[in-house]
């Protein structure tokens, strides 16, 4: 179909719930009205007029036949969200997880599944005692190492297709399986890349962590040793509240906003950093570090269910124990010997069929956060920088 010149070159902007979006060319309409975005009520007017009218009269928008719809396209206008507060951030994310149930489930099996496999095979295939090669231990191990590798690689498909689902079940849109993973796996490069980076630092970071307390431990006679590890381990605290300030938001910024790799991490930080007007409960950073701490604690209640009878003993042990060497050699042993967990490995499934719950209410609170700042990113930074400033 041929579009006459003022259609092309017309740019509008519309009214959706009271916020203005656009300029916009004819194009961009069309996506917007396709996704469902744009409705034939919504108002609108030319970009140089400032008579609104409606949608429906936008010369060749709404009159044209229907276009196949594109998945997932993160343009403008953004999700309508009104302000919340923490507790029905929490409501709206667990309201979320119920509606889009299967597709979560669906995205958690592909890096859950692999897993299950790999842990199975080395649960029950048991290897050889003697000097002579196992071909079945082999295989059972290579079998284990290929499983273990599908599930890294799925990884940044999980975490891509959670942020994509969660936005589309906010626009109120219903978004299959396939169309999500088709979308995902668009981001995997660049997914992948800052996955491989936040997490290496995240690693090192313990490490680091580990190396001083094992060099508190070794220098317990040295009172100078003991101080120049704590102020070591004080510089370890504040270079990971650091590095996770400045990663809050990465996932979002990444596939929500097609940021680049620099982008992300750019403007994940200036959102992290923002809301300083605010109640220190009511910014970004302090609720994003209160959906990590309860998600932690989730973590950590499970985990203790599983194996608290264990631990219980061992801890009752420590008290009493003489020789903590020889305490560990005994859980060691005991722990080989009592095989295959059932209820822990049971937990640990529930445990990554809820991890989903995460990243849900990051997108939410992301979303939720967007609306109280600047659309343009260099207004971001320049408040952001204005406020280090002073």
């Amino acid at each position: 179909m041929m579009l006459d010149d003022q259609e092309v070159n017309d740019e509008w902007i519309v009214r959706v719930q009271g916020a203005e979006y656009g300029p916009a060319n004819i194009e961009t309409l069309r996506e917007w009205k396709t996704e469902g975005r744009l409705l034939p009520s919504n108002e609108a007017r030319q970009a140089d007029v400032d008579l609104w009218t409606t949608a429906a009269e936008i010369p060749g928008l709404f009159s044209m036949p229907p276009a196949v719809p594109h998945p997932a396209s993160f343009t403008q206008p953004p999700v309508q969200l009104s302000r919340r507060s923490f507790a029905e951030i929490l409501a709206e994310t667990l309201q979320i997880y119920r509606k889009g149930f299967l597709q979560f489930l669906g995205l958690t099996l592909l890096v859950l599944l692999p897993s299950i496999c790999s842990q199975l095979a080395t649960a029950f295939v048991k290897p050889s005692q003697g000097t002579n090669v196992d071909i079945l231990s082999v295989l059972t191990g290579g079998f284990a190492f290929l499983m273990f590798i599908l599930s890294i690689v799925m990884w940044p498909v999980y975490i891509a297709g959670i942020q994509i689902l969660t936005a589309e079940i906010v626009r109120g849109n219903r978004f299959s399986l396939v169309a999500v993973l088709n979308e995902a796996v668009r981001f995997w490069p660049r997914v992948a890349a800052l996955c491989i980076f936040v997490y290496g630092v995240f690693f090192l970071l313990t490490v680091f962590g580990l190396a001083i307390a094992a060099m508190s431990l070794a220098g317990s006679s040295s009172v100078l040793l003991v101080l120049v590890a704590m102020a070591l381990l004080v510089l370890q605290v504040w270079m990971f509240g650091r590095f996770f300030v400045n990663v809050l938001f990465w996932q979002q910024f990444t596939v929500l906003e097609n940021a680049g790799f620099i982008d992300s991490l750019r403007e994940s930080r200036d959102l992290a950093r923002s809301g300083r007007e605010l109640p220190w409960f009511q910014r970004p950073l302090w609720r994003g570090a209160f959906i990590a701490s309860i998600w932690f604690a989730v973590v950590l209640a499970i985990t203790l269910g599983a194996q608290w009878g264990t631990l219980h003993q061992y801890l009752n042990q420590l008290m009493t124990t003489q020789d903590p060497q020889a305490l560990l050699q005994q859980m060691t042993e005991a722990q080989k010997a009592s095989g295959f967990n059932i209820a822990a490995f049971g937990l640990s499934v529930v445990e990554k069929i809820l991890q989903p719950l995460v990243g849900i209410a990051f997108v939410v609170l992301y979303l939720d956060t967007k609306l109280e700042l600047p659309s343009d990113a260099k207004e971001i930074r320049r408040a952001s920088e204005g406020d280090a400033v002073h």
